[in-house]
């Protein structure tokens, strides 16, 4: 298991859609591996494969916020959607690509997932709250969507400059 780097936006991996996973093979679960220590190395909630250049349909996640609670990473392949609540929550939402930076997102409240797993069978399940919440970032990863992309165009290209400036910055050290 090793740390890969997580790619800043803006770069053009991160607004392609990613490709179906044709099965479980030891390079996914070395991926997967990867990604969780990559994600809590951050630290992150979640971790779409785009994001470390792995344009796949792959991510994980864990929104367990308890730092008394045992870690409880889900790792999901190809996965869909498959319902969504009319209901809708804000959450001041941030990306491990889009470093220091916040804003409020409205989404659906609850959502159910379908997905492969690791041990190759499907799983669903529906999820809710900060875990909805996540789900669905990581979900618009995977189709090239980031989470400023639901702002305002203003909003959106402050914050592209700020990670232009970002970037540059880090070229120089």
């Amino acid at each position: 298991m090793s740390l890969r780097p997580i790619l800043i936006h803006p770069d053009p991996r991160l607004k392609r859609v990613a490709e179906p996973i044709a099965r479980i093979t030891p390079e996914i679960e070395t991926l997967a591996a990867d990604m969780i220590a990559t994600m809590y190395d951050a630290p992150g909630i979640g971790l779409a494969g785009p994001q470390v250049g792995v344009l796949q349909r792959i991510f994980v996640m864990d929104a367990t916020r308890d730092p008394e609670a045992e870690p409880d990473p889900m790792v999901l392949v190809n996965p869909e959607l498959v319902w969504r609540s009319d209901a809708t929550n804000v959450y001041e939402e941030g990306c491990l690509s889009i470093p220091d930076q916040y804003a409020e997102v409205t989404r659906p409240a609850e959502v159910r997932l379908r997905w492969l797993g690791l041990d190759g069978q499907t799983h669903e399940r529906d999820f809710d709250g900060l875990a909805a919440t996540c789900a669905q970032h990581e979900m618009d990863h995977l189709d090239g969507v980031l989470f400023i992309d639901h702002l305002s165009a203003i909003r959106r290209q402050m914050i592209t400059r700020k990670m232009q400036k970002l970037k540059r910055d880090r070229a120089r050290d």
